[in-house]
């Protein structure tokens, strides 16, 4: 069971995946808040139902799961429906991490969280120990959006804008991981929290 618990967050095209895929080439394991926040929703779920309840039948796709991009157009721009939905999904996804990090069998877990400082930070995960967020210049994130996914550059400066500022990112970080150079390097300083954070989770059991 891993009694210290550390938050993963960083913008969108940041590398977030490859510093959580660094982390697990040491055995530590890694709680994904993306794929927690799928199974809220799978076919056949409680939270499944909560959201045919909220938003009415037409929200499912043929084949009776959710039809995202259906549920995407109905949140965008209500504010009131997206609460709607992030109420029935946020303390699943809670529920979910606190569970997988809990019965972690590493020295320390790491909690995934893309939208950590959107939805409260440590308000919202009073649990976790430590926070760290990969970090990467404007510039070098809008062009890896772009490259990543194909999209022009109108729409990648949307999504980044949709998200928290970068500032508003570093303001809950204990730890930054500047994620601007090559995977060798990047691999590096997750070496260096790694050795940090056993340091950190044995001290937290005296």
């Amino acid at each position: 069971m891993a009694a210290y618990r550390v938050g993963l967050t960083g913008g969108i095209a940041s590398g977030k995946t490859a510093v959580a895929q660094c982390f697990e080439t040491h055995g530590i394991v890694v709680a994904d808040a993306d794929l927690a926040a799928r199974e809220a929703i799978a076919p056949g779920s409680e939270g499944l139902r909560e959201v045919v309840a909220a938003f009415g039948p037409e929200v499912l796709d043929s084949d009776g799961a959710l039809d995202r991009a259906s549920m995407r157009q109905r949140i965008f721009g209500d504010d009131a429906a997206r609460k709607r939905l992030e109420a029935i999904i946020h303390p699943r996804v809670r529920q979910r991490l606190a569970d997988d990090c809990a019965q972690a069998a590493s020295p320390y877990a790491i909690a995934a969280i893309p939208l950590l400082t959107e939805v409260g930070g440590r308000d919202a995960y009073p649990w976790l120990h430590r926070i760290l967020v990969v970090d990467v210049p404007i510039e070098l994130q809008r062009e890896r959006l772009i490259r990543r996914d194909g999209i022009n550059p109108g729409l990648a400066d949307k999504m980044i804008a949709a998200q928290a500022t970068r500032q508003q990112r570093l303001m809950i970080a204990d730890d930054v991981l500047v994620n601007a150079g090559s995977l060798g390097t990047l691999q590096r300083h997750v070496d260096v929290l790694h050795r940090q954070y056993l340091r950190l989770a044995e001290m937290a059991k005296t």
